[in-house]
């Protein structure tokens, strides 16, 4: 079977974006690689049904986020196991991995938000979208998008700064 030079040059426009929007949803780069290529999957057997070819970008994303949630609500379903349990099999820090720490702390906050709020800070801030895309490529109101970004910029802020440091009014005072 010869490949598809169509489908090959929407993988080259578009896996990195996808892979950048996964792995900020899912903060784990096995994940969010198995999420875009099961994106690609998707458009290969459902792409042809898409209208308006402009707008492929936006249906990859919402394509993408939905299959987050569905995998996110298959994994709420099932009882987690106890880190103390798999302890011996957790990799050990090396000294290199002290330089990529904020980063990764960063999106591992950024992980603990809610799906709800995950979703449009990572568009927004990792995949630089204006609040319009958003809206379209998660299929909710501008209105709910410009809410969620503010509300998980605060739960985030909340978060980071942790419950005995000082509010933003205080820092802003100063």
């Amino acid at each position: 079977m010869t490949p598809d030079p169509l489908f090959e040059n929407l993988v080259e426009l578009y896996y990195r974006d996808l892979y950048r929007f996964a792995y900020g949803l899912v903060r784990n780069e096995a994940d969010a690689a198995d999420l875009t290529q099961q994106t690609f999957f998707i458009w290969a057997n459902k792409g042809h049904q898409l209208r308006d070819q402009a707008q492929v970008k936006s249906w990859l994303f919402t394509t993408l986020h939905r299959e987050f949630l569905q995998k996110h609500r298959r994994e709420n379903r099932f009882s987690h196991q106890e880190i103390s349990i798999a302890e011996d099999e957790l990799p050990q820090v090396m000294p290199d991995t002290i330089q990529k720490m904020d980063a990764r702390l960063l999106l591992d906050y950024l992980g603990r938000l809610e799906a709800l709020y995950r979703g449009p800070l990572v568009l927004y801030y990792l995949e630089d979208m204006p609040y319009k895309e958003i809206a379209a490529v998660l299929g909710v109101p501008l209105g709910t998008v410009q809410s969620r970004i503010s509300r998980g910029k605060a739960l985030l802020y909340k978060t980071l700064c942790g419950p005995g440091d000082r509010d933003s009014r205080e820092v802003a005072h100063e």
